[in-house]
């Protein structure tokens, strides 16, 4: 089906428009040549099908198709036909010559246009100074924003009209395009933390980071440093802040000139999750027992640098790594000979589940609270620490309990 089918035809709509207005379907209908009527005449070779149809229009309806004469039609299929079809450019300068807001409010809500479109038409929108939700207007507006992006939209439909749902588009999207528009949108200076989650996202475009830099903004410069996808422009702007480029040190995806750039910044740097083995040489090399304890948290610690820092026989150190799912498997399981590792390594998501329930068999109180928490646990443990009220939360606050009592769909134990 396509748009010259129904040239120079008349369509029969029965009940509502969805997408369009009534006026603006009619007018995309008349611009291709196509009539429409409400009235049965015998012209109709089309029977279109609407939203919210009266008894009087279904009974039609089902009489017209026991004549076996006419095609039916689905409203969703003529409008997404029609909006398909627009012209972009022409849209955008009738609605920019009429300056007719509430036409182009519709179409803000007509979630049959392109996404490419709806952002044309977004940049368009003027929220006269005021807040997301602070006008009638700008409620619909941002609500139509929120519904055509937001991941499972239909198990929330809360957010559509609360200023957290935008929060949670920033969160969800890794459309850089939507980050942009969001950026773009006049309420965002209201909300700091808006601009906040936007300096921190992996995929915000570069051109909003520098706008973001050009404004000096304090808040939004000091998330941007927490942004792991920074170039080195971006980088070398922020470093020229002390404070800043301390967090950059443990956060950036570090190459070796990241590394010598930031090199003052050591016990940052030994925190950073992307140092590879050579930097990882370089740090150790370095005899530091900050830097060591902050390498033995880091979980892309190699197997090289644990034997080496567990050659210290610092207890502290040796804490931190039998809790490090970087500890290789056959360490880890040296250490279990010693009791005095299990509030370790009750802790450790890499320590084998047929270990974490030998050490629950002890019970310790320390390290039956470590295990109540620890994603690799076994089930049946979790299922028997959750019976006792001292380890009831954390067991309750266990991501991988949790998505097993969604896939057994039983509910939690009361």
């Amino acid at each position: 089906m396509n748009l010259e089918t129904l040239k120079n035809q008349t369509l029969l709509l029965l009940g509502k428009t969805r997408a369009f207005t009534g006026e603006e379907f009619l007018s995309q209908l008349e611009a291709h040549d196509i009539s429409l009527t409400y009235e049965m005449n015998d012209e109709v070779r089309f029977i279109v099908e609407g939203r919210m149809m009266s008894p009087y229009e279904q009974n039609l309806s089902d009489a017209l198709y026991e004549e076996r004469k006419y095609e039916f039609l689905g409203i969703d299929v003529v409008e997404k036909l029609l909006a398909d079809a627009m012209d972009d450019d022409v849209l955008l300068m009738s609605l920019k010559l009429s300056n007719d807001k509430a036409r182009l409010k519709a179409f803000l809500q007509n979630s049959m246009l392109s996404d490419a479109l709806f952002f044309k038409l977004l940049k368009m929108y003027s929220w006269n100074g005021e807040d997301f939700f602070e006008n009638d207007d700008n409620r619909d507006v941002s609500a139509a924003l929120i519904g055509r992006f937001y991941q499972n939209i239909e198990r929330n439909h809360n957010v559509q009209y609360a200023t957290t749902g935008i929060y949670h588009l920033i969160e969800q999207t890794q459309n850089t395009a939507l980050l942009e528009a969001i950026s773009a949108l006049e309420p965002v200076r209201m909300h700091p933390k808006l601009k906040k989650s936007l300096a921190m996202h992996k995929d915000t475009p570069k051109s909003v980071l520098k706008k973001f830099l050009k404004q000096d903004d304090v808040l939004a410069k000091e998330a941007m440093a927490y942004n792991p996808n920074l170039d080195m422009t971006l980088i070398k702007e922020l470093a020229k802040s002390e404070d800043l480029a301390e967090i950059l040190a443990q956060n950036v995806k570090l190459d070796e000139a990241l590394f010598t750039l930031l090199k003052d910044f050591k016990t940052a740097l030994a925190m950073n999750e992307t140092l590879n083995a050579a930097m990882q040489t370089q740090l150790l090399a370095l005899d530091d027992r900050v830097v060591n304890l902050a390498l033995a948290n880091n979980r892309a610690l190699t197997k090289e640098s644990v034997v080496k820092l567990l050659a210290h026989n610092d207890a502290e150190l040796n804490a931190a790594l039998y809790a490090n799912p970087a500890t290789p498997k056959e360490l880890l399981e040296e250490a279990f000979k010693d009791m005095n590792n299990y509030s370790h390594l009750a802790k450790n998501p890499a320590m084998p589940p047929q270990l974490l329930e030998a050490m629950f068999a002890e019970g310790d109180a320390v390290v039956l609270d470590a295990l109540a928490r620890n994603e690799n646990t076994p089930v049946a443990v979790l299922y028997q620490l959750q019976l006792d009220s001292r380890f009831d939360r954390a067991v309750k606050t266990n991501a991988a309990f949790g998505k097993h009592i969604q896939s057994e769909n039983i509910g939690w134990m009361v």
